[in-house]
């Protein structure tokens, strides 16, 4: 996971804070939980946090707590958080935006997960394994 940033998007109470946690658990840096400021540079995507929340993770049941933080990063993988019924089973990569969205005009590998499934760590470290090198 070193190196490429990923961003998690979903609705409140989706699980966004959840899943970096149990990333973070796995080896991964936090740069920014809630929110974060974007910026494109040199044709990629930049994202770092707000000041006032740099350095906190919102862990549901225990509170906000302090953690170390990347002050920035490049994200190479967005990973949008969905119900089950709407994570497609064999996703059609020459569907337009089945596998990519273009956030800031920069194009970026996606993947719709399920984040209450045993595996969606395993799935987000294969994603990153496994990214078109012409997306991102």
């Amino acid at each position: 996971m070193a190196g490429t940033g990923i961003l998690i998007r979903g609705p409140s109470g989706s699980g966004k804070s959840d899943l970096a946690l149990r990333l973070i658990d796995a080896g991964a840096s936090l740069v920014a939980d809630d929110y974060c400021e974007a910026e494109t540079l040199a044709g990629r995507l930049v994202v770092r946090p707000p000041p006032a929340i740099a350095g906190k993770l919102e862990v549901r049941g225990f509170g906000i707590v302090d953690i170390e933080h990347l002050p920035s990063t490049t994200v190479g993988l967005i990973v949008d958080l969905v119900a089950n019924t709407e994570v497609e089973r064999l996703p059609d990569p020459k569907k337009d935006g089945a596998l990519a969205d273009v956030i800031e005009g920069v194009r970026i590998a996606r993947l719709k997960l399920d984040p209450t499934h045993a595996s969606a760590v395993a799935k987000v470290r294969l994603a990153l394994k496994t990214t078109p090198k012409g997306i991102s």
